[in-house]
């Protein structure tokens, strides 16, 4: 017999009545009631992998490269314990994660952490607030996260489905570099010549560099989605690389671009996508409805707008469509094989024209709250610059000086203790200035003729921000050292990229043509090469919140800087108080 709701003697009113009560009573339920709590450990730990017949001993995430995926849903508690078995310090950051409150779990060393030094560990305890999509995790200390990486994957609640076609099936796909080297010699070296540092020698895809780089071998190190016959796909992509924005495409397909940084935007058609480090995309692949007797190239290769040296090289991975049964697997080696053309090296037109399509869906359930009112203006000059050489050698920079990088001029430089730790024990006279300049203290032609000094200041200064500023911020590339694109990531807040152009910024006409309606709204956007981008921000988020370029050399050089937001008076307002196993320095 099966199992009765109700004793059979209970009337059907009665029935009614008990339903309607219990219907009423999981209306109040709160919606965290339904959500998970999510435990992951990973073991910091070296581990030999080969790529290019280079075989090396690499710092990984349990023995993974790239790391493992982290799957959680919008209202999920994260608790993932890092332990560390190597020699180097570790820090690992949640890129795109508010961080509501939490600020102690965001990760950057020195700024919101001390690392966690080898035999150490600590749980990064977080939840997922209003958020859902695509991000990633990576180390954010030195240049670790050239190999300590992985997917963030957030699905929407339960029962929420997605604002297009739901796919057949999702594919996460990440994209970074590969080093011959040590990437922690690469920049040691680079620090210590003042000059560029050498660069990878492949891009990847899921760790994998393809069949177009010498001694990469077509099967195992070639990365293949399979696919059927008229299926709907969720690509998620995401660019881990260090140093190169990416250009993306597949032969012979279209992709409906559905997601920008965990937010879902207005959906649009694109041969090729762009994709700066940092940012991640969201894209619908729509499979021919029959075999198509082919197999399908993507690739990802360099947008590249400075002057230094850089990878010149092309990553491939094959879409591979399931044969019909009656084919064989000979008649499949055979196939045509299909390659996309991507925009040449420096298509700063396609760059502008790809990044103008992205549009917040701005409708009753994913509303755009963009800042209507501005409560504090600012005006950041991002770009290279130099420094001295050091101890009487002749450095590798411009004219034997030592490359370096700067926000107003100031090119930041981390304490040896955490930020935040400093802030909220009220010790912060010893290790950061909260004077952070809000313009830049020697204006000057910012595209043109760049001035004879290009020495930079150093420092360790801080914006400080009452809680609930309404921010914006314009952020403008210059010409000193030759002008080039920067995408700058702020931690702890998405935001809206309200305009942009090319030239100097003129803050009398251009603000007139800033859409506050439908901008896109994200944690990373590009600066373009030789202009300017405006951002607002609501500083709804007490902690101490790092801001820096994505190209990580960029960031070694000095191109940081970091938000302080105060507390607010409510105690949903207020950072909450450090985790008793935060690593000390």
């Amino acid at each position: 017999m099966g199992f009765l709701p109700f004793p059979p003697s209970t009337t059907p009113a009665f029935q009614r009545l008990c339903l309607f009560v219990l219907f009423i009573t999981l209306s109040f339920i709160p919606e965290h009631a339904f959500a998970a709590t999510r435990h992951y450990k990973f073991h910091i730990k070296l581990q030999n992998v080969t790529r290019l017949c280079h075989t090396k001993s690499i710092v990984t995430v349990n023995g993974q490269f790239p790391g493992p995926r982290i799957v959680g849903r919008e209202g999920d508690q994260l608790l993932i314990k890092v332990v560390n078995h190597v020699q180097n310090n570790i820090s690992i950051h949640w890129h795109g994660i508010r961080q509501l409150q939490t600020g102690w779990a965001d990760g950057p060393a020195y700024v919101t952490q001390c690392p966690i030094q080898t035999g150490q560990s600590y749980v990064y305890n977080f939840t997922i607030i209003g958020q859902r999509g695509t991000l990633f995790w990576h180390a954010h200390i030195s240049w670790l996260r050239s190999t300590v990486y992985g997917p963030l994957v957030i699905l929407p609640k339960l029962g929420v489905p997605y604002p297009f076609t739901k796919p057949y099936k999702e594919v996460p796909i990440i994209f970074g570099e590969w080093w011959n080297a040590d990437p922690e010699a690469v920049i040691a070296q680079a620090m210590h010549t003042g000059g560029g540092p050498n660069v990878s020698d492949a891009y990847t895809m899921n760790g994998l560099p393809g069949p177009l780089y010498n001694c990469s071998a077509k099967g195992i190190d070639t990365l293949k989605v399979k696919v059927k016959p008229g299926k709907t796909y969720l690509l998620r992509l995401i660019n881990a690389a260090l140093n190169d924005e990416l250009f993306f495409s597949i032969a012979n397909h279209t992709l409906q671009v559905v997601e920008a940084d965990a937010i879902y935007v207005k959906p649009f058609e694109t041969e090729t996508l762009l994709m700066a480090p940092g940012q991640t995309t969201n894209v619908l692949l729509k499979t021919k409805p029959h075999f198509p007797n082919a197999t399908f190239f993507m690739t990802a290769r360099p947008y590249v707008t400075g002057l230094g040296t850089f990878d010149n090289s092309t990553v491939a991975g094959i879409l591979e469509y399931e044969p019909p049964s009656h084919s064989t697997s000979l008649s499949i080696k055979k196939l045509q094989l299909f390659k996309p053309l991507l925009p040449a090296l420096n298509d700063t037109s396609f760059a502008t024209k790809f990044t103008n399509k992205l549009r917040s869906l701005a409708n009753a359930q994913f509303p755009a709250n963009v800042p209507q009112k501005v409560d504090k203006r600012f005006f950041f000059t991002v770009g290279l610059g130099t420094n001295p050489c050091q101890n009487n050698q002749t450095c590798q920079g411009p004219n034997g000086t030592m490359f370096a990088a700067s926000v107003n001029n100031i090119s930041f430089a981390l304490p040896n203790t955490a930020l935040l730790q400093a802030h909220y024990f009220g010790q912060s006279n010893e290790v950061y200035a909260p004077d952070f300049p809000s313009n830049p203290i020697f204006p000057f032609n910012y595209t043109g003729t760049p001035p004879n000094n290009t020495m930079v200041g150093n420092g360790t200064k801080l914006v400080v921000l009452p809680f609930n500023t309404s921010v914006e911020l314009v952020m403008q590339d210059t010409s000193i050292l030759g002008a080039e694109s920067h995408p700058l990531h702020l931690h702890g807040f998405n935001f809206f990229v309200v305009g942009q152009g090319f030239g100097n910024f003129d803050p009398n006409k251009d603000p007139a043509n800033f859409n506050l309606v439908d901008p896109i709204e994200r944690n990373t956007v590009g600066v373009p090469s030789g202009g300017w981008v405006a951002i607002r921000f609501l500083a709804d988020n007490p902690g101490v919140w790092f801001m820096h370029c994505h190209l990580e050399i960029h960031t070694s050089w000095g191109l940081k800087m970091g938000w302080l937001v105060l507390d607010g008076k409510l105690p949903n307002q207020k950072l909450l108080p450090p985790p008793a196993d935060l690593p000390k320095c």
